[in-house]
Formats: C-alpha cells, sequence, structure tokens
C-alpha cells in the first residue's frame, strides 16, 4: 500500500518526486516530494494536490483509501503549482460541495486558473473553522510563508497541523516520519529548507509562532507539503524554526569566493588564517564548486560575511555575481563583513562586492584589498591581519 494513515482517518496520499533537481536555483539533490493529505470522515476532505505530472500517482493512493468522486471537499492551504497542479482536474473528477482557501488564495486561484470562475470556492480566514463530523478544521492564515495566500489547516482533535510549505524539507524518501531516518540528516535538510525558502520570511515566522502560542494549539504532529512528517520530533522543530527565525548567529565566518588563477582563492586562505589566529571559525566556499543553496544555509548562521572574486571584464565573475544576487534575495540581517580579491589591470572587483554587502545591510569592516595579479607576502600579511580583525569584530559583538 503507497498511502500511508498517519492519524486516525487521515491519510497521506502525495507523491515522490526523486529526480529533480534544481527548485527555482534550489538544489534538491536528494528530489522533493508533494505531499497531499486525506481526511475520511461524514465529510472528506483532501488537504491539496500535487505538481502536475504526478496526478496519477496521487490518484492512485486516494483510491486506496476511496473513490475519489466521495471527496466532499478541498482544502487549497497553497496555490503554488507543485501543489495545485492537478487541482482543476482533481475538481472536475470528484466534483467537490466547496473548495476551501484563504482570501489571497481566491486571487491567485484567479490568476492561475483562468476557467475557474464557476469552482465552489468559499474563502476563509484565520479562525474560521470547517466541522467533518467527528473532526474540525481550524484555519489560520499565514501570509508570506511563504506566499500571500499560504494557510495552515489545524486538526485540534488529533493534534495534527498540516502547514503547507513551512516545516517541509526536499528530500524524497519511502520513510513517511522523520523520526524514521537519522535525526541529523533530517535537521540538516530542515535547515537547509529554512535557508533557502523561509529565511527572507523569519519576522512572519517569529510572529507565527507568538499566534500559534497565544492560541494554545496542541501540536504532536506536523504534515509538511514538502518532505517527512514530524511526529516525535515536533517540539525539536519548533524551537529550531524559533532560534533560525531570531538570526541566531554563531561565532563564524563565510569566505564566498571564486578565483581565476588562484591568487583569489591564496587571499581567502590568508583571511581565514587570520580568523582562526582569533580563534573564529571560518568556512571557505568557492563558489564554482559550491551549490548556491549550499552557500546559503553557512550564510544564515554565520555572523562574519567576506566575499572574494577576481575581476572580470570590470566587474566580478559571474559564478560570484549569481551567488551574490541569491543570498541578497534572502535577506540576510546582522552580518559584518569585507571584500577582497585579485585582478589584472582594473580591479573593480572590490568594489561590486561591496556593492552586494551593502545590500544586504552587512557592516563593512573595510574598504576592502585588492591585490595586483599574485598576492605577495605583505599581501598575506595584510589580509591575516584583516581576517583578525573581523575576527576580534565577531568575538566582540557577542560580548
Amino acid at each position: 500500500m503507497a498511502t500511508e494513515e498517519i492519524k486516525n482517518g487521515v491519510f497521506w496520499v502525495g507523491a515522490l518526486d526523486w529526480n529533480v533537481r534544481d527548485f527555482h536555483g534550489y538544489s534538491t539533490y536528494k528530489g522533493t516530494t508533494y505531499n497531499a493529505y486525506l481526511i475520511k470522515d461524514e465529510k472528506n476532505v483532501l488537504f491539496d494536490t500535487v505538481k502536475g505530472p504526478f496526478e496519477h500517482e496521487m490518484l492512485h493512493n486516494i483510491r486506496e483509501v476511496m473513490n475519489p468522486e466521495d471527496i466532499d471537499y478541498i482544502v487549497v492551504n497553497h496555490v503554488e503549482l507543485d501543489h495545485s497542479g492537478y487541482l482543476a482536474e482533481m475538481i472536475k473528477l470528484c466534483k467537490p460541495e466547496k473548495v476551501f482557501c484563504s482570501p489571497m488564495g481566491a486571487r491567485a486561484i484567479a490568476s492561475h486558473f483562468h476557467d475557474s470562475g464557476d469552482w465552489p470556492l468559499e474563502i476563509v480566514k484565520s479562525g474560521d473553522t470547517l466541522s467533518l463530523g467527528s473532526k474540525t478544521v481550524h484555519f489560520l492564515e499565514t501570509k508570506m510563508l511563504h506566499w500571500p495566500d499560504s494557510m495552515f489547516s489545524y486538526i485540534p482533535e488529533e493534534k495534527l497541523l498540516i502547514s503547507s510549505d513551512a516545516f517541509g524539507q526536499h528530500w524524497a524518501t519511502t520513510e513517511r516520519f522523520a523520526d524514521e531516518l537519522p535525526k541529523g540528516a533530517v535537521f540538516a535538510h530542515a535547515k537547509k529548507y529554512y535557508a533557502n525558502i523561509l529565511h527572507l520570511f523569519s519576522p512572519n515566522v517569529t510572529k507565527l509562532l507568538k499566534t500559534v502560542a497565544d492560541l494554545g494549539l496542541e501540536i504532536d504532529m506536523i504534515a509538511p507539503d514538502h518532505g517527512l512528517i514530524w511526529r516525535s520530533q515536533t517540539a525539536d522543530i519548533l524551537e529550531c524554526y524559533k532560534r533560525w527565525a531570531s538570526y541566531d548567529l554563531k561565532k563564524r565566518a563565510v569566505i564566498i569566493y571564486d578565483s581565476m588563477w588562484h591568487s583569489t582563492e591564496k587571499m581567502a586562505k590568508a583571511i581565514s588564517n587570520g580568523l582562526r589566529e582569533e580563534g573564529v571559525d571560518a568556512r571557505i566556499l568557492n563558489a564554482k564548486v559550491t551549490h548556491r543553496s549550499d552557500i546559503m544555509v553557512d550564510v544564515m548562521e554565520a555572523k562574519g560575511l567576506i566575499l572574494g572574486s577576481s575581476t572580470l571584464n570590470n566587474g566580478i565573475l559571474p559564478t560570484m555575481a549569481d551567488v551574490c544576487t541569491y543570498i541578497t534575495g534572502l535577506r540576510p540581517k546582522k552580518k559584518i563583513g569585507a571584500a577582497f580579491g585579485s585582478f589584472g589591470w582594473s580591479g573593480e572587483g572590490v568594489r561590486h562586492l561591496n556593492l552586494f554587502l551593502e545590500k544586504m545591510d552587512c557592516e563593512i569592516l573595510h574598504d576592502g584589498i585588492k591585490v595586483k595579479n599574485v598576492p605577495t607576502v605583505d599581501d598575506f600579511k595584510l589580509l591575516t591581519e584583516l581576517g583578525a580583525k573581523i575576527g576580534r569584530d565577531i568575538k566582540k559583538s557577542f560580548e
């Protein structure tokens, strides 16, 4: 049986995508899942659908529980097409009495599905409830987590939170629950997911967690739309989200660089030596070989952010432009850092990197060090001193 009963009368009926390797610029090297959930009660309700090409997998799973035509309601927690790709066809197939969505969800449905005018849409807001018989669905709008239309569905009788795109991971597995796999691996995927999907919306995450606490919701299972379901580790993932959303940084620096003829690479290592002299840990990440979404995981928790690039055509190397643009869009906070790089004849690279640091609201501690062609012994001394200065400022920020 492909489907699984995750709670009494609540079934996972989603699909596994083993082959996807890129998700809007995020490296999904372990694939992902498109989770959909079905509650069997006096009124049967389907929560979200799946990405279009996976409709047969979802329909097969639903048929193991009931005929799709027996579904009374559909809840659209999120309109993004990896969760609504089969929504229009599902509505035609099961002819639901009602399709529930948030106010912004109704707008998103209209702009995604231009023939949705005759759909039986029912707009719900935070605090609205839906009786299914023995179970009740409580709706909670979660705007900008991570789309304007996003909302949660909470089933108090089962202490179950169906959390849309929050608390997920991009990881395809035949296991359904997080505690069925090594904890370190699961939380590493959850951390990468937060860093690349939700970090931008951290203030909203903090407000949401407070709302959940104020409402006194009892939650012993969180069922996200991607990845594994949280069961015995629910408190742990909630605590992680609280910490990540608060910009809880570590005494660490991330040095991100690309190099044409290894001069900038040597500069990165010299700066790292200075940081280590001050007892500050450093991550040296070559943008040529490290994916932007993996870089962002280290950036999220590091206090220091140091950027390096050779100058190319009066600018920076394309890999660094890519990474810096990506990081800027995710709006890291409370960083300190500097820029560095080598050049052949013009040397504008450091200036461009400083502009990126400014866009990231990073406190720039130095104008930057640029070296013509190959660094000298004196250059290495200056670079090591720069690393040491950044290290001291990092330590000072934690006093």
